[in-house]
């Protein structure tokens, strides 16, 4: 790549090794991001094509069919690499991404939650799934004491209200406040408070069609799609239970959120916060309230549930966050007091794209087994995510679903109970055999109906409302990993784990662990790294993406493989473990799918050399395929007598050891923990905020300015972070982890912006940070962006050789009225002839149509038919470069055929008014 102008970065020492990460904008290349493009002979995939020129340039691709609005980003990865999030036009099945530069883009890939779009699967793991049998569901577990699934004495009331509609930062539209209310019939005093917020759906339709489309507010003839009412079940059993609820509507932030950096993740907590201080001022003032709300009883709001379904479930873990960490005023919708206490949240098939969860706040994580839109289960990190952040007192619980799908946990995006047009998000297709999931297909014995996984879906919020709420320990064994189940959620098949509460001690896998008998993993694009190589079964892991990295380091596992039984992975700690009070060790491990029988035998050492076998834990897969992220630890405990017998020092383990006893096989160590039963109280630590923002600057056209990447630490003492720094040449990640205190710049990286009088791309560096211990973040990413402030060139197109005879080439010069600071493409596409005889597809070298156009010569048709684009790129500094179209000699009289070309506009159009040139080929004679 050559550039005139540069962004530079003089770090101060500490940061002189740090790279860059790839980064994020909607609908053009994420800042930091590797400048990557494609020339006009790229031969680009089937479906991908390069439109535009200039900073119009875009990658575009086109599905076969419609791509519903969902949660998950729609992704372009290169070579491994994230390109940006592209936009979606309004066809639902074309996605551009502005491009830079002109490196050749190779493996193009469409991506949604770790999803392919854009193709099946290598052949290899299409084998694989194929060669799959049928999944059974494993063995239901016992029946716990408490079944939370079961209605309580209560008749229930519903309504609605809707207030004005408020303005948030970075939002055109105002977002509305309109809710839904269902309370306790004649229950007496305050009742706690269940707030409901829905994720990324499409947010109008027209009724009696299938037409349905995402912006706001809706146009005549369409209506807001409800899915605020998608929770009425949910909302009823807790209402028969005591609670007053309310489900919120946010189609105005789905409709916007592609535009922002953090996906609407600040905009919907500040809604939520919203919501909250009305139902506060409603509590003090009730003659002020809404109807519904006036006949209901008072809620109590320091006693509050909220429950987050995909992008909500971010938007209610950021908005618990805010309430006890206040956010940057400029970046924040509410900047009112806070009223309320939050008790705990429950997140349903969440993203998460910050890594940021809350520690200090109690949450449930609820992850469908066959999620077909945020199909990572990137919720895992809302408990992966806050092991040694704080206090460890809150208990993170993850509740894996099998054969639930994402958009089935609310009615309004259930096929048959939606007014709206819906659709089941585990795709396939029933009338290919080679299409059906053996686990999450339709009619599979793992796969849930809509019935079942909603009913499932409201016992477990409601066994959240009970644990955090209403403090019923009773309840806490069906979320803690201890192995019950609640009847209610019956046939379903339920399984969790957990970290916090009453675990002590931690075997984590922190820099200084030494590991032997097993590799340190996390993930990476290097195979060698990755906890799931190439070479692993079908299937992905919720413990290790973040999609914004390739590499990670703070997501870590030892990955265990043997062929014959009888070799330990031995774990041993610079500083001893503290399982002092513990009754059981909880380890969290995960083998591959759909096997069976795994056998681990378990062994402590303290301190001073004392060793104790624990005992044997047998570990089982999860049913799972190619599409599914069943690579899922199960907790697994063994009691600690053994080592009381021994004689052993638990408040000095210094070792942990596990010895496979299978003949063969694979397994993945995530972290062992002490286990007591309990809930201890929580109580939020006080600790700094990070947020980093973005600098956006004109480059000027001389000089050399300065300028510094926006960190704010607020809040109170100090923690770690773990920052990531970008290049934007390589996108490459490389991190470092640094002290973070509230009036102090946790890390300084000086960018030098150079102007001048060349036209060019906006270019930018690119920060990231994620939480180690004793911080929050809110949001995590931002940097530094140099705004291209010069015109693009003015463009000309002479004729070289236009006209040939056939087996010559036709030939033009494109030049531009002064070089640029990066290589230019300019597009033309083949339009029909005015006059005459057109050139066919025989008429032309065979070899260049299908690198061109990926079309073959037969059947002879016109050239204009043929999909392709031509056009030179024009490198940096240059000011003009040629084009040819390839003819070939044939023995077939023919009259003079001409081909028509002329220079298209950003969308692939012909350009009215732009330059368009004519060729002539004739006979040889």
């Amino acid at each position: 790549m050559t550039h005139s102008r540069r962004i530079g970065v003089t770090a101060v020492a500490v940061l002189a090794a740090l790279a860059a990460s790839p980064g994020l904008a909607q609908a053009q290349q994420p800042p930091g991001a590797p400048a990557l493009a494609a020339s006009s002979d790229s031969g680009l995939p089937e479906g991908w094509r390069v439109t535009g020129q200039g900073v119009a340039r875009e990658l575009e691709w086109r599905s076969d069919r419609v791509v519903p609005m969902g949660d998950a980003r729609v992704e372009f990865h290169a070579d491994g690499q994230l390109l940006g999030v592209p936009e979606q036009a309004r066809d639902g099945r074309t996605f551009r991404l502005r491009l830079d530069s002109a490196t050749p883009l190779k493996d193009l890939r469409v991506l949604a939650g770790g999803r392919r779009l854009d193709a099946s699967a290598d052949n290899s793991r299409q084998d694989k799934r194929s060669s799959l049998t049928a999944a059974r569901p494993p063995a239901q577990l016992p029946a716990n004491s408490v079944d939370p699934g079961k209605p309580g004495a209560y008749r229930t009331v519903t309504g609605e209200y809707r207030l004005d509609s408020v303005k948030f930062p970075g939002y055109a539209e105002k977002i509305e406040m309109q809710a839904v209310v269902v309370a306790p019939k004649g229950a007496t005093g305050k009742r706690p408070l269940a707030l409901f917020l829905h994720g990324r759906h499409t947010t109008c339709y027209k009724p009696g069609t299938d037409e349905s489309t995402g912006g706001w507010p809706c146009p005549a003839g369409l209506k807001p799609i409800p899915s605020y009412k998608g929770y009425l079940q949910d909302q009823k059993l807790l209402a028969s239970q005591g609670y007053v609820t309310v489900s919120i509507s946010a189609n105005g932030i789905n409709a916007q959120d592609g535009d922002v950096e953090d996906s609407g993740a600040q905009a919907r907590s500040s809604l939520v916060r919203q919501h909250l201080a009305k139902w506060a001022n409603w509590a003090a003032h009730p003659n002020t309230a809404p109807a519904v709300v006036r006949g209901a009883p008072k809620a109590d709001l320091s006693k509050v549930l909220l429950v987050g379904h995909s992008r909500g479930g971010e938007g209610v873990s950021r908005a618990a966050m805010d309430s006890l960490y206040p956010p940057p005023a400029d970046q924040d919708g509410y900047r009112g007091p806070v009223r309320w206490k939050i008790a705990g949240n429950v997140v349903i098939g969440p993203t998460i794209f910050g890594q940021n969860p809350v520690a200090d706040v109690p949450s449930v994580s609820i992850l469908p087994g066959c999620d077909g839109d945020v199909s990572d289960l990137e919720g895992e990190t809302f408990l992966d995510g806050t092991r040694g952040v704080s206090k460890g007192a809150a208990l993170h619980s993850a509740v894996y679903v099998i054969g639930a799908n994402h958009n089935f946990f609310n009615t309004e995006w259930t096929p048959g109970k939606a007014v709206a047009p819906s659709f089941d998000d585990f795709w396939d297709d029933p009338d290919d055999p080679d299409d059906r999931d053996p686990v999450c297909s339709v009619g599979a014995p793992t796969r849930l109906t809509a019935d079942q996984q909603h009913k499932a879906g409201a016992t477990y919020i409601a066994a959240a409302a009970r644990l955090f709420v209403a403090g019923d320990d009773r309840v806490r064994p069906l979320l803690d990993g201890s192995g019950t189940r609640a009847p209610s959620a019956d046939p379903a098949r339920v399984l969790t784990h957990a970290v916090g509460a009453r675990r002590t001690g931690g075997f984590l896998l922190d820099d200084g662990v030494k590991v032997t008998g097993g590799r340190v993993c996390w993930s990476d694009t290097d195979p060698a790294k990755a906890c799931l190589s190439d070479d692993t079964a079908v299937g992905m892991s919720p413990h290790f993406q973040w999609w914004d990295l390739e590499r990670d380091t703070g997501k870590r596992a030892v990955a265990m493989k043997w062929s014959a039984p009888g070799t330990p992975t031995k774990f041993t700690y610079p500083a001893s473990v503290s399982l002092s009070g513990a009754k059981n060790l909880a380890l969290r491990v995960f083998v591959p799918p759909n096997t069976t029988g795994t056998k681990l035998d378990v062994t402590v050492t303290d301190s001073a050399g004392r060793r104790a076998k624990l005992g044997q834990v047998k570990a089982d897969g999860l049913p799972g395929s190619e599409r599914t992220s069943s690579y899922w630890a199960r907790e697994l405990r063994l009691p600690l007598t053994a080592a009381t017998r021994a004689g052993l020092d638990l408040k000095h383990v210094k070792s942990l050891e596990l010895t496979p006893r299978s003949g063969s096989g694979q397994a993945w160590f995530m972290d062992a923990w002490g286990w007591a039963p309990g809930m201890p109280a929580v109580k939020a630590a006080a600790l700094p905020r990070v947020d980093i923002g973005r600098l956006t600057v004109e480059e000027g056209d001389s000089g050399t300015r300065t300028y510094h990447m926006p960190v704010k630490v607020s809040g109170h003492g100090s923690g770690t972070a773990r920052f990531y720094v970008v290049d934007p040449e390589t996108g490459v990640a490389k991190e470092k982890v640094v002290k973070v205190r509230p009036g102090a710049t946790p890390i300084d990286v000086p960018v030098e912006v150079k102007g001048d009088t060349l036209y060019g791309y906006d270019e930018s560096r690119d920060l990231l940070v994620k939480a180690v211990r004793g911080a929050v973040v809110g949001a995590y990413r931002g940097g530094v962006i140099a705004r291209n402030d010069d015109p693009a060139p003015k463009v000309t197109v002479t004729p070289v050789a236009a006209q040939v005879t056939e087996g010559e080439p036709l030939t033009w010069r494109v030049s531009i009225s002064e070089g640029a600071e990066v290589t230019l493409w300019y597009p033309f596409v083949v339009v029909p002839v005015t006059e005459g005889a057109e050139l066919s597809t025989k008429d032309v070298d065979p070899e260049w149509l299908l690198n061109t156009s990926g079309e073959e010569a037969d059947p002879e048709r016109p050239l204009s038919q043929a999909f392709m684009y031509l056009g030179p790129d024009i490198p940096a500094g240059a000011t003009s470069a040629e084009f040819s179209v390839p003819t070939v000699k044939d023995q077939v009289a023919e009259p003079a055929e001409s081909v028509r070309l002329t220079m298209t506009d950003d969308w692939g159009d012909p350009l009215p008014d732009g330059p368009a040139v004519v060729g002539t080929v004739v006979d040889a004679p």
